[in-house]
């Protein structure tokens, strides 16, 4: 049976994007993301939820270079369960 691990997210970065590299070469950029849940039956806001994101390559580059605290992102990508 095949199986199906897929996930959009819609958030803000936490701090910037802290880009590193393998002891291959390659480059691997880590950021956390906070997704605002809305607003509760009580009108109060509910907590944000926060998301680790590591990109690989290119796309760790690009991260780095463009990405900041605050920023608006939208990521697809496979869930990892640490």
């Amino acid at each position: 049976m095949a199986s199906f691990n897929r996930v959009i997210l819609m958030g803000h970065l936490v701090k910037d994007p802290e880009l590193k590299y393998s002891q291959s070469g390659q480059a691997i950029a880590k950021f956390s993301l906070a997704i605002n849940n809305g607003k509760g039956k009580d009108g109060k806001d509910r907590e944000p939820d926060f998301f680790d994101i590591e990109s690989w390559d290119k796309t760790a580059e690009l991260a780095s270079e463009y990405l900041k605290k605050g920023s608006g992102v939208l990521v697809e990508g496979r869930l990892k369960q640490d």
